[in-house]
């Protein structure tokens, strides 16, 4: 239960410290560089101290660079999509959507795997789909302007649920299909792509890279990667099913105290209501 524990921590240290960025930082594929050669060096330290090779053969070798490439693509495009529903949207509601991404797997096992869903989700799906009305509907009048800022809104937060629920599935296919030897190969394929992309990305861009831009990627880096690697010790020795609902329904609670007591964002009762129902649907949906 240690590994959940310091999962929920560090997963909500990354949230709470791009909302502190937010000012200071210029060039958010910079911060994000920074962020992912931290997280790559430190995997690599740990594949070092496993006295392991950087190369192997076989299946499973292959299996965890796969999904390691898959990961860094999903991880750097979390980050971005993160990174800019925080600016517009605040930090407890983006930290929500992306924690709801519990719903993506939910839907691929439905789909794709054919498991039928329990009533306890369905309550779940149904929850949270009022959730989102609630936070969002809008009064009628003069609505024009807000509707297209609404639309938009809509269009990136759930592009953030969607993103972070395939990226969080990864650790769960990982435990279950991967080699527990290979577990820092795989860590340092995610960190190592997403740092490939971020670095072609800022030759294309050409922008002036600032030092606060690197210290805060820095600063992200460390809690980044220790909350992927105690999710995978976690999911190594707690079920599923505690372990999915405990570290989302933990970085939400955090996240959100953060956003109100710290950030001083605005809680207007029709959000309470809705992080409210999100909180419990979550809870329904890892029943």
């Amino acid at each position: 239960m240690i590994y959940l524990i310091l999962a929920v921590l560090m997963s909500s240290s990354v949230s709470i410290i791009m909302r502190w960025g937010e000012k200071h930082v210029k060039n958010n594929f910079a911060m994000f560089l920074a962020n992912y050669i931290v997280c790559s060096a430190i995997a690599g330290f740990f594949l070092m101290q496993s006295g392991k090779p950087l190369l192997a053969s076989g299946g499973a070798f292959t299996f965890a660079l796969i999904l390691g490439a898959i990961g860094g693509v999903l991880y750097l495009s979390c980050f971005v999509f993160m990174k800019y529903n925080i600016t517009k949207n605040g930090v407890m509601l983006s930290t929500v959507f992306m924690k709801l991404g519990v719903l993506v797997p939910v839907l691929m096992s439905i789909v794709v795997f054919r498991e039928k869903p329990t009533v306890w989700q369905i309550i779940g799906f149904a929850l949270s789909i009022a959730a989102i009305v609630i936070i969002y509907l809008q009064p009628s009048g003069n609505a024009e302007e807000k509707r297209k800022k609404l639309n938009v809104s809509i269009l990136f937060l759930i592009a953030l649920l969607i993103l972070g629920g395939f990226s969080e599935s990864l650790a769960n296919i990982y435990d279950k299909f991967g080699d527990a030897e290979l577990k820092n190969h795989y860590m340092l394929c995610i960190f190592s792509c997403a740092a490939l992309l971020c670095a072609v990305i800022l030759l294309i861009q050409r922008k002036p890279i600032g030092w606060k831009d690197l210290a805060f990627g820095v600063m992200i880096g460390i809690p980044n990667y220790f909350s992927t690697r105690f999710l995978l010790h976690a999911l190594s020795s707690v079920p599923a099913v505690v372990t999915y609902p405990v570290y989302n329904i933990g970085a939400i609670v955090i996240v959100g105290l953060f956003g109100v007591f710290v950030f001083r964002e605005k809680l207007s009762a029709k959000k309470a209501i809705g992080f409210l129902l999100i909180i419990v649907s979550l809870v329904f949906l890892n029943i």
